[in-house]
């Protein structure tokens, strides 16, 4: 599968390695794409380099991992290129980082699904990868106990959820479908679930899945 990642951070070139491990096609981008080449060209045919454009015109799939206060103008730049695209979105609201944007979702009390939806009109949006640490997800992986970590997963279009599901576990966690986009506040900051490493089936009890 071709996939596009917006945003190389932590989360965006963890996440990406281990896709391109698992024998994915994958784009990296950033802002600034020159100052991923090298460590993008040591993974191999399967991982490439380009701009954040590029990215998402290249991918069947995109994650989009940036702060959340650059989601409403990433939306209106990309609209088009992301449009009837299955898309993955890990942002996370804090609102001393993204101000405006992270205070309108705690006011609405609607959660990130909701509003992310709203930002990227036209695609088929899955909230992914928002609610465990780089650096936990990096150690069980390095243990062999990535098996372990559920990641929640809450989207409308259930071909898209699904395809995020594999996805997930072909990045070595589990998958835990959660429910619609509506669903995503159940696993946002401050949820009983957020940023605690637990495993899928702890998830699923507290969330009494």
């Amino acid at each position: 599968m071709n996939i596009g990642i917006i945003g190389s951070g932590k989360i965006g070139a963890l996440v990406g390695r281990l896709w391109v491990h698992a024998g994915h096609d994958v784009r990296f981008s950033s802002r600034h794409p020159e100052q991923l080449a090298v460590w993008v060209n040591e993974l191999g045919l399967h991982a490439s380099v380009g701009t954040v454009a590029e990215a998402a015109a290249f991918g069947d799939v995109v994650l989009i991992s940036v702060p959340y206060l650059a989601l409403p103008e990433l939306g209106k730049t990309l609209g088009e290129a992301l449009k009837g695209k299955i898309v993955l979105e890990t942002g996370n609201i804090y609102p001393a980082r993204d101000g405006k944007a992270a205070q309108d979702v705690i006011d609405s009390g609607l959660g990130t699904g909701v509003w992310s939806s709203r930002y990227l009109p036209g695609t088929r949006l899955v909230r992914a990868f928002n609610t465990v640490w780089d650096q936990t997800l990096s150690k069980a992986i390095a243990e062999g106990k990535g098996r372990q970590i559920g990641i929640p997963l809450a989207g409308d279009d259930r071909d898209a959820v699904d395809t995020a599901a594999r996805l997930v576990a072909d990045a070595g966690f589990e998958p835990v479908i959660v429910g619609g986009l509506d669903q995503a506040t159940r696993f946002d900051v401050g949820a009983a679930v957020y940023n605690t490493g637990m495993s899928a089936a702890e998830i699923r009890r507290t969330l009494n899945l």
